[in-house]
């Protein structure tokens, strides 16, 4: 997904606690969205770069869930529908919003397979600070020639194009023909399947995604690329990696990307099952923003640099947002975006307001990737070293139906909480098989906050509900206070999430870790000869607070 710099406040993360009509149209799932199941897109749009306008046509394959006559589709208000075509003949729609009302003359009848096209035109919103405010970036690369590219997860597709613009629905399939100038070459998700001269000066790239995809994901991106590729030895066999760079970084992008894609896709394989997306092939693509998890295709824009992308002082350079030193070794953005296709595009929360499932566990990925080219201790110092950028300002989970995410901090808090709940857990191969199981139980499919949250708690045999509530739905940080009472340590949870009693590892000092079972009520810590002058609390691995009265 997206990438944050925890010392930015990035518009997608901005504070709102007011909602309007419009973000109840974009956010809620109403009978004029859930009437219909998107089945296939052919989306068929024209970049006038000179100009920053595009036109086109998108193609709506879909079956109906229920009888209706009308329904909801979306496009932001600044670009023009021009005709919705159905059966060759025009419909009569209606605005409001960013939403789009059409109306059929006949019922639509449940479970019938149907289709209808929308023509629309106009200039798009043009991002100002991608990926994070969302739209088209128009800009030119170092030798002055035209680069564009799309990204637009917080804004929605429908920034650029008509979609039914809600998480909750992925189309199972989309053809993504784009329309450049000639000289320039658009790569979008998916396979190519062929590129065609067209008599008005433009070049036509017809791009095939096999599988579900989430309209956010679906991109554009347009330059004087430049391809080569390889072939990974993965768990399902032999997976496409292409790469798609800037004419004039080929030599510097073969060496950096041999450095850190074939291990990121070894260690991903081993924590979270096969990459989900082996008919579409894996590739990166250079962009001019920096980076975004679009399916099949990441963006990638950290100028060929390990760590995170901080600018230019001469040359570009990376930094490390663990502080550690340990997220210099390696190319942030492909590690982090790449998780995505894990979490985020292969698992993908209905409901933008989950987001955190997309953010902390990608956010933690990086960790196990660590992990699996160092040691376990290095990942943990790497997570743990994350809690500098937590602000505790908002809670975790966002606001649902009116497509607003929750606070930044799903990004470090969400990563420390996964370490923390794996630590609960106690058993690595139970740890990694529910990781694993979370990506094949819900492959291709578009989860709950319950739906994820109930899973890890089932599988782990131990009811980590109270923990998520408390870290996701809180700013509050639970507090383990111990007393001593006629010589005995006591210890009790100081936590608002209800039934919190989350199991905690104590120690005397030189000792070895015990685990100890507070609840909200003061208990005996029965570990023979602790007490509150030798006992030491893992506040590594425990995101808490301590209290030693």
């Amino acid at each position: 997904m997206l990438i944050v710099s925890f010392s930015v406040n990035a518009q997608l993360m901005k504070k709102k606690e007011t909602f309007t009509r419009a973000d109840s149209l974009r956010g809620n799932l109403t009978p004029l969205r859930t009437c219909y199941d998107i089945n296939y897109y052919h989306l068929d749009v024209k970049f006038d770069i000179d100009n920053k306008f595009i036109n086109g046509s998108n193609l709506f394959k879909f079956t109906a869930t229920q009888d209706f006559t009308k329904l909801q589709f979306d496009l932001y208000a600044n670009l023009k529908v021009g005709k919705v075509i159905y059966k060759g003949k025009e419909l009569p729609f209606t605005r409001q919003f960013n939403a789009v009302f059409v109306t059929f003359p006949n019922t639509i009848t449940k479970g019938s397979r149907d289709e209808f096209t929308v023509y629309y035109s106009g200039n798009p919103t043009i991002a100002r600070n991608a990926p994070w405010d969302g739209g088209v970036v128009y800009t030119t690369d170092s030798l002055k020639r035209p680069w564009v590219a799309t990204a637009c997860q917080g804004a929605g597709a429908s920034i650029w194009w008509p979609n039914k613009d809600h998480q909750a629905d992925e189309v199972d399939s989309i053809l993504i023909s784009i329309s450049v100038p000639k000289g320039l070459i658009d790569v979008s998700n998916g396979r190519l399947r062929k590129n065609t001269v067209l008599k008005d000066g433009y070049t036509r790239f017809d791009w095939f995604v096999s599988n579900p995809i989430n309209n956010y994901d679906v991109e554009a991106n347009i330059g004087n690329y430049t391809h080569f590729g390889d072939i990974y030895n993965g768990e399902k066999g032999k997976l496409t990696t292409d790469f798609w760079v800037l004419d004039y970084n080929v030599d510097k992008a073969k060496k950096h990307f041999a450095a850190n894609v074939p291990r990121m896709l070894k260690a991903f394989e081993y924590w979270f099952g096969p990459y989900p997306w082996y008919e579409d092939g894996y590739k990166l693509i250079e962009t001019p923003h920096l980076g975004m998890e679009h399916q099949s295709g990441v963006a990638y824009g950290n100028h060929y640099v390990n760590g995170y992308y901080a600018g230019h002082r001469g040359k570009p350079q990376g930094i490390d947002l663990s502080g550690t030193g340990l997220g210099l070794t390696w190319d942030f953005i492909i590690v982090h975006e790449s998780g995505h296709e894990w979490f985020g595009n292969n698992i993908t929360s209905k409901d933008i307001a989950d987001m955190w499932i997309h953010e902390s566990f990608t956010n933690y990925s990086e960790s196990l990737f660590i992990e699996n080219i160092s040691n376990k201790l290095q990942g943990q110092i790497y997570v743990n070293g994350l809690r500098r950028g937590i602000a505790n300002d908002e809670p975790v989970v966002g606001y649902y139906d009116v497509n607003k995410e929750g606070s930044g901090d799903m990004y470090p808090k969400g990563a420390v909480l996964l370490n923390m709940i794996r630590t609960i857990i106690n058993n690595d191969e139970k740890w990694r098989s529910i990781l694993r199981g979370l990506n094949k139980t819900f492959y291709h499919k578009t989860v709950t906050y319950n739906d994820i949250t109930g899973y890890i708690s089932q599988q782990s045999g131990k009811d980590l509900l109270p923990v998520f509530d408390q870290y996701l739905h809180s700013t509050e940080i639970p507090v383990i206070e111990f007393t001593e009472l006629q010589g005995k340590l006591l210890a009790k949870w100081i936590a608002g999430a209800r039934g919190f009693a989350m199991p905690l590892r104590v120690r005397g000092k030189g000792g070895e870790w015990q685990f100890i079972q507070p609840t909200k009520s003061f208990t005996p810590v029965n570990i023979k000869g602790l007490n509150k002058d030798n006992l030491e609390v893992d506040t590594f691995n425990y995101y808490i607070g301590v209290m030693i009265d």
